[in-house]
């Protein structure tokens, strides 16, 4: 290795895998985090290795497991992708039929170790192990309450704050924890589990998704069904907003924290971020992104000569713009799967071609052609203006763009790792500047209605189509100013 390479910082965090924030050659939306949880099942470890395998995509900077044979937990942590933390013999030490699992993908809190989840402590009654997908609005504000009050905290996760409500009450447990979930603010799927029980809530909006599935007469609980479907569990039906299920010697009991709020899942969830074998308040998601194409086609027709999605999540919007259009769809970009989040960056000119390293254009397939390039969403804008210029570079002779949700204009305060406002490109510019940024021929939204009609929201009575749209619509389901506390990201 030459002395000016030796001088560069080979990652560009501590490990391969922690994420870059704003100076990721990839500008999109962050993933959030993911959880796993069974009951009941004499191969809880085995089979949550399986489900948090298959929620990867949600959280790919640590991973964590913790499961309990009634007696004691066995738990272990890691930093990386779920098949670098766990190995033969890490798994078969984990014994027993009560497990919860974790990946994450850090945004407001740290990324290091002891972040990584399940987190796990003693309290006066025994062991208690937690992990969420999430943030919690007001997490600041009550972490500085408790710390005036003598509380310790060990991380900078927000779940913490839940533990320690939990650890100060004198109730029960299954009380202490409802008290402590009415007190918090945000959006989130918990799962809590000691020696001999497993509870499982979901916030009052029902922003962030939970499912519960059975195996046998095992309970399987997810952040996706396709998690389920890996391990050959049948979905059951979602966890409802304000829910808090009670699993223990007498079985599963159904209870609630609090009534319901403004139905309020997360659109990005639909447009983004879960897999496309994923279903979601009975829609399944591949199905759901062909629609917001075809609707795209519909709203915003341009003549062409192919179609293509950017890999992965844009691909089935842009066969079904494909379809509604009649041109043909094409693999205009490959992505390639092996570069991690994050790569040899050995100067600041090659930095400028990485998007290469992750994503190339088929030259044979672009060249001489009017391309439609079907994309999720717009962040900052560099990603999709490196996009376009690498579809010219190869041939292009007409990029026109077409994002399959509205403009993304405001920050996430529910578990989304998004930029300051400011950062974001349609917040600050028109839709003509946004195009003469991207450098494309055209540029167009999904509008509001295409997206709740694309969804399968168009027959609903929920507001919105039961979806929160804040980050297009600046419409917060939740309280979101505390005086300047708040939290937005992702704090799990």
């Amino acid at each position: 290795m030459s002395d000016e390479l030796n001088k560069q910082t080979l990652w560009t965090g501590d490990y391969y895998n922690q994420g870059t924030g704003p100076n990721d050659i990839f500008d999109t939306l962050k993933e959030e985090c993911g959880v796993f949880g069974v009951y009941g099942h004499s191969e809880a470890a085995s089979l949550s290795y399986y489900g948090l395998h298959a929620l990867q995509h949600r959280g790919e900077e640590s991973a964590g497991l913790c499961v309990s044979d009634r007696n004691k937990f066995h738990y272990h942590r890691g930093m990386g992708l779920v098949k670098e933390v766990f190995d033969k013999d890490t798994l078969g030490s984990l014994t027993g039929d009560i497990s919860i699992g974790h990946v994450r993908y850090s945004t407001s809190g740290d990324s290091r170790l002891t972040n990584a989840q399940p987190l796990v402590f003693r309290y006066r009654a025994g062991e208690l192990a937690l992990a969420t997908n999430g943030n919690i609005v007001n997490a600041p504000q009550i972490r500085r309450e408790l710390e005036e009050a003598g509380s310790i905290f060990q991380t900078t996760s927000d779940t913490e704050v839940v533990a320690h409500l939990i650890a100060r009450s004198n109730k029960p447990l299954v009380e202490a924890a409802k008290d402590a979930f009415r007190q918090i603010v945000g959006g989130f799927a918990f799962m809590i589990m000691t020696n001999e029980q497993l509870i499982v809530a979901s916030d009052p909006n029902g922003l962030r998704p939970i499912t519960m599935g059975r195996l046998g007469e095992a309970y399987i609980f997810a952040s996706e069904t396709c998690a389920l479907e890996t391990i050959g569990a049948e979905l059951v039906r979602d966890v409802q907003p304000g829910e808090l299920l009670i699993l223990d010697q007498h079985g599963l009991i159904e209870d609630r924290y609090i009534e319901p709020q403004r139905k309020a899942l997360c659109s990005m969830e639909y447009i983004y971020f879960a897999r496309p074998d994923s279903d979601m308040n009975g829609a399944n998601l591949h199905a759901a992104r062909k629609r917001m194409g075809s609707v795209m086609a519909q709203e915003s027709f341009i003549d062409a000569d192919l179609v293509t999605g950017v890999p992965d999540s844009s691909i089935s919007a842009a066969i079904g713009f494909a379809e509604q259009t009649g041109i043909p769809y094409e693999l205009g970009m490959i992505k390639n799967k092996y570069t991690g989040r994050t790569f040899i960056q050995p100067s600041q000119e090659l930095r400028e071609q990485g998007v290469k390293m992750k994503l190339s254009a088929v030259r044979r397939v672009v060249e001489g052609k009017r391309v439609v390039m079907i994309d999720d969403s717009i962040v900052r804008g560099t990603t999709s203006r490196r996009i376009v210029n690498m579809l010219r570079d190869a041939g292009a002779t007409e990029v026109h763009v077409r994002i399959t949700s509205p403009p993304f204009k405001n920050p996430c305060f529910y578990g989304i790792d998004t930029p300051d406002r400011r950062e974001l490109i349609a917040s600050t510019m028109s839709i003509e500047e946004m195009r003469k940024e991207l450098n494309a021929d055209s540029l167009t939204f999904l509008s509001f209605e295409g997206l709740i009609k694309a969804v399968g929201g168009d027959n609903s009575t929920d507001y919105k189509g039961g979806m929160c749209m804040a980050c297009f619509d600046n419409d917060y389901p939740t309280q979101t100013d505390f005086g300047g506390e708040e939290q937005f990201g992702c704090g799990c």
